[in-house]
């Protein structure tokens, strides 16, 4: 795995000199960028269709290139929020017919900050390959409502149980972004990794497992607008 992931940065790195700094004169700015994006995650491991449950969420990052090195170099911090699970069971009185729920909630958060390799100048094309340390945050919460259909804000809710617990890992990260000015589009995978993970919160959990793939799209801006030449 870590071989293969060795080659894909070095190829995505001479990608990224060939598309992007290749276009650049020698002192145009880098610019930084903005990003928010979806993501698909899905739990990698022998039991992880078994036992566990692919996850939607949302990240936001920010990317701020290192001028001393051609633009080819960047700082990334970024946040992300996966919902691992959002389950409700219905449960009724036989002899009066109240409805009560209970609602399940199991999150997975990470706080992410590392390097990028990479296009970050004007071209069109910009592919990059970075490496993050993360704090990684999972939680579950459970409540018991009784539902008031004419009016939700009406309705009776109990917390039974909130729990969190706090992981460290990394990801490794592949992919690029099309260059519109003031804009651009953001696609790319993820392969995270996390330490100490506590296989399950409470009732109703699923397993948490410690390696996720992701598939993340998005959309961003350019902080600094288009590449500008020093006189």
């Amino acid at each position: 795995m870590s071989a293969r992931i060795s080659r894909l940065t070095s190829m995505l790195f001479g990608l990224a000199l060939t598309c992007d700094l290749g276009t650049l004169p020698a002192r145009a700015q880098p610019i930084a960028k903005l990003g928010i994006y979806g993501i698909r995650m899905e739990p990698t491991g022998e039991d992880a269709k078994d036992f566990s449950r692919a996850g939607w969420g949302a990240g936001i990052h920010l990317v701020v290139p290192v001028p001393q090195v051609a633009n080819a170099v960047a700082g990334t911090i970024g946040f992300e929020y996966v919902n691992l699970l959002e389950e409700t069971v219905e449960f009724r009185d036989p002899v009066t017919g109240l409805r009560v729920e209970q609602q399940t909630s199991q999150s997975y958060s990470r706080l992410y900050l590392g390097p990028e390799v990479g296009g970050h100048g004007s071209g069109f094309l910009r592919p990059y390959a970075g490496v993050n340390l993360a704090a990684i945050f999972y939680g579950i919460s459970t409540d018991v409502v009784v539902p008031d259909d004419q009016n939700r804000e009406k309705e009776i809710r109990q917390n039974l149980e909130s729990r969190n617990r706090v992981a460290f890992g990394y990801d490794v990260t592949l992919g690029s972004d099309l260059n519109f000015g003031r804009f651009l589009v953001e696609g790319g995978v993820k392969f995270t990794k996390s330490f100490n993970v506590p296989q399950q919160l409470g009732a109703g959990a699923v397993t948490i497992h410690p390696g996720y793939f992701q598939i993340y799209l998005g959309v961003g801006a350019n902080l600094s607008g288009l590449a500008k030449v020093s006189p």
